[in-house]
């Protein structure tokens, strides 16, 4: 579901992105001053621009992490993980969309935070926010020990026996 929630939101944020300010010479829409403005941009690459002649590569990465997360779905147990995963796939399956439907692979990207002339962070659009939301929460889950099956890492070092403890022989 929040696949089907992040894929919707990116979507349809793009369709109107596309319809109110691709070709149409209109400047940066402003809609928190000086925080957050709307541009319309195309990135064949991937983060910063990164790798613009590998559209075809980064489309295939995409792909395949989708996979991995569909395959990965029959195991989840944990709603942390889930609602990562389901932010991860929405964010790779709307840039995905975009790379194989797009005239020149180009994902659509549009908001610009601080400057939208020189914003001192890429232009993003929502299915990069749903990515970038969804592996620091993976982070989070993989840091705090938290599995994919719901279960809790053991901790390490401690001692998980009375005769482990000094003094118990």
């Amino acid at each position: 579901m929040v696949a089907l929630v992040a894929l919707a939101l990116d979507l349809g944020s793009k369709l109107v992105v596309v319809a109110e300010l691709e070709d149409t010479g209109h400047p940066p829409v402003q809609v928190l001053p000086d925080v957050l403005y709307l541009v319309h941009t195309r990135n064949t690459g991937a983060a910063f621009s990164l790798g613009s002649s590998y559209t075809y590569v980064l489309t295939a990465i995409a792909i395949a992490v989708i996979v991995v997360i569909l395959r990965s779905a029959r195991r989840l147990a944990s709603t942390g993980w889930a609602v990562a995963l389901g932010l991860v796939l929405g964010g790779a399956c709307g840039n995905v969309v975009d790379r194989l439907f797009r005239d020149g692979g180009g994902v659509v990207d549009f908001l610009a935070l601080v400057d939208p002339f020189d914003p001192p962070w890429p232009v993003f659009n929502v299915a990069d926010a749903c990515l970038c939301v969804g592996v620091a929460i993976l982070v989070g889950m993989e840091l705090t020990g938290r599995r994919i099956d719901g279960s809790r890492a053991a901790k390490t070092g401690r001692a998980s026996e009375a005769g482990d403890r000094p003094g118990h022989n």
